[in-house]
Formats: C-alpha cells, sequence, structure tokens
C-alpha cells in the first residue's frame, strides 16, 4: 500500500474559504516564541517503537510534510521516525491508528483509514478504510484502540446562512459505526431536546468501552456533554468547554475556552468531581486544538509558527504559572503512546 497523497493544498483551499478566523487566531499575534528548530533528524520506527513515544503529523517545510512520524518520550525533540502515510489528522493508540485525509483530484474526497500497529511494533496494516462527508477535523481512539471517533467539517445545513457545521461519528475500529452522533438523545440540564442547529464534536473516551465526552454546540452555546454508547445518550456536565480531553487518571478534562469573540481560545482544565476550573494563563496565543495529555500534570497542543505552515508542539504544566515550551518542533496531532 502507497500513502504518499497530496492532502495538504486541498486542506488550505478548503480551510481558507471556511475557518479563516481559525488560522488567524493562531498567527495574527507577535510571536514571542519561534522554534528554532530546522529538519529533523531520522531514525528507524523499529527503533522508536520499543519505548513509550509520541505520535504525530510532521510539518517541517520538506518533502515529508503531513507525514506521519514519532518520537521517543524520553527524547522528543531528538530523531524522529518519518512514514509513508499521508494525514491530515493523526491519532494513535498502542495497537490502533486512525487517519484522516484529503484526497485531492476533480472533486475532492476525504477519507478515514484504520491501521493496526503489529505486536512487534514494526508494521501497521490497514484493517478499514471509511468515506468522510466533509474536511477533516478531529480524530481520536479510545483506550484500548477498539473504538475511532472522526470529525468533519460540512456545509449546507439548513440552518446556516452560511459556514460549516460538524458531523461526528464513532465506529469501532475495523467494524460496524454507531452512526452520526446527533441523531443520539441529548439531555441539557436535566431536559431532554432536540434542537435542529445541535454540532457535535471533539471525542474524549474513557477506558469502560461505551463512556465518552464531547461538545455539544446549540443556541449559541457550548457544552461539556457525557456520552453513552450503549443508552445512545448525551448529557450536558458543564458549559463553555470546547475540545475536552480526558487526562490519564480520568478525573479532568482539559480544553479550550473560547472569548467573547468566539474566535481565540486559551487552554484550561476542569475538574470533574468538583467543578473547578483552571485556565492555564500561561499561554497568550489562541489554542485552537484538541488538546493531549503528556501526564497528568502536562497538555500538548499544535501551534502554528507566525506567518509559516509549519507548526510545533507545545508542552504546558496545569498550573496557573506555567510557562509553555517546545517539546516537539516541526509537529503537529500529537498523540502520547505510554
Amino acid at each position: 500500500m502507497t500513502w504518499r497523497t497530496t492532502a495538504f493544498g486541498a486542506v488550505v483551499v478548503l480551510v481558507t474559504a471556511g475557518m479563516t478566523a481559525y488560522a488567524l487566531s493562531a498567527i495574527a499575534e507577535n510571536d514571542r516564541r519561534t522554534s528554532t528548530a530546522t529538519a529533523a533528524t531520522t531514525t528507524t520506527l523499529a527503533q522508536v517503537e520499543k519505548g513509550p513515544r509520541i505520535v504525530f503529523r510532521h510539518t517541517g517545510r520538506d518533502a515529508e510534510y503531513g507525514h506521519v512520524g514519532a518520537v521517543t518520550l524520553a527524547d522528543p525533540g531528538g530523531p524522529r521516525a518519518l512514514t509513508d502515510l499521508s494525514c491530515d489528522r493523526v491519532y494513535a493508540q498502542a495497537r490502533s491508528v486512525s487517519c484522516l485525509r484529503t484526497e485531492r483530484g476533480v472533486v475532492s474526497r476525504y477519507r478515514a483509514i484504520d491501521l493496526a500497529i503489529s505486536t512487534s511494533g514494526q508494521a501497521w496494516r490497514e484493517v478499514d478504510e471509511t468515506d468522510l462527508p466533509g474536511l477533516p477535523s478531529r480524530t481520536r481512539l479510545s483506550p484500548d484502540g477498539r473504538l475511532v471517533s472522526t470529525t468533519v467539517f460540512v456545509n449546507g445545513d439548513s440552518y446556516l446562512a452560511s459556514g460549516f457545521s460538524t458531523r461526528t461519528a464513532i465506529r469501532r475500529v475495523g467494524g460496524a459505526s454507531y452512526g452520526d452522533l446527533e441523531s443520539f438523545k441529548l439531555v441539557v440540564d436535566g431536559h431532554r431536546v432536540a434542537p435542529v442547529d445541535r454540532n457535535i464534536w471533539g471525542i474524549t473516551f474513557t477506558d469502560d468501552g461505551r463512556t465518552f465526552y464531547a461538545t455539544v454546540a446549540t443556541g449559541g452555546r457550548t457544552y461539556l456533554v457525557r456520552g453513552d454508547l450503549a443508552e445512545r445518550s448525551l448529557t450536558t456536565v458543564a458549559d463553555h468547554v470546547e475540545c475536552p480531553s480526558l487526562s490519564p487518571d480520568g478525573t479532568r478534562i482539559a480544553f479550550k475556552e473560547a472569548d467573547e469573540s468566539g474566535t481565540r481560545w486559551t487552554p484550561a482544565v476542569l475538574d470533574l468531581a468538583t467543578g473547578r476550573r483552571t485556565v492555564l494563563a500561561g499561554e497568550v496565543h489562541s489554542i485552537d486544538d484538541q488538546i493531549e495529555w503528556l501526564d497528568d500534570d502536562t497538555v500538548l497542543y499544535g501551534l502554528a509558527r507566525q506567518g509559516e505552515p509549519v507548526s510545533d508542539v507545545w508542552a504546558l504544566d496545569t498550573s496557573t504559572t506555567a510557562t509553555p515550551r517546545v517539546l516537539v518542533p516541526e509537529a503537529s496531532s500529537p498523540a502520547v503512546l505510554r
């Protein structure tokens, strides 16, 4: 199987048309922290996959732009293994990889590719390929690698005068789909509702095989919801939460918190037991990403360099006074495999 595609051009065209505000919010400010990374040195996937690692999308300005890479957790800024797999978004667990990509042509096509990682960790084998109804946005896998979520941007919904809405689905890797989550029962503040304008995105899974968290937007508000695959239900937990990510210990949600304009986001953490929110004010740039956890005390996210098509993965401790730092240069879409 050949994985080389020309995904990035189609993504740039569509994102420019529908998501200009997102891109501008990431690069329009004076960037005090531009990475000095140059072309990264490479190693083999077999070497990297001997232990804990970070899988990501390579964003270096070279022939491997957009390809999936990996670095060791012990040396995330060091040599990277680059694969032939090209993706717009990628996520991984110990035995599975999810790749969302654009296949450009006269009519562009969007695909979700499920891959299995061999027990030796040295081969990635395609197990399923699914058409997507729109531009790739987010993907996540459950901790056991058996469930995968995809979120895409679409247009044409009747309630929109212009712009994009979302479609989010959950499938079993290589198996059946639970369908569009907009068909699930929605309970807001204890009342079952069925708004026509609901949008759902930003899935994060627990480890029980049925429960997940997501963002639901309706009526101009965003909510954190707890989803149940068995009950096909979504129940609000908190409001003003976007793109949740469950901590490794299952006690907290990292998310992006929008300002009043809805175009600039700050990373924050929600304690599920107490409802306490901690805004990670050390990050002064707008973070339009689904946050990943490095460990129980540190989060990761992608941030574009000013005026460049290159992004870096940044790390930030979950304290109000922490200062961000580059963890993986020339990278985006990180997934931590412990």
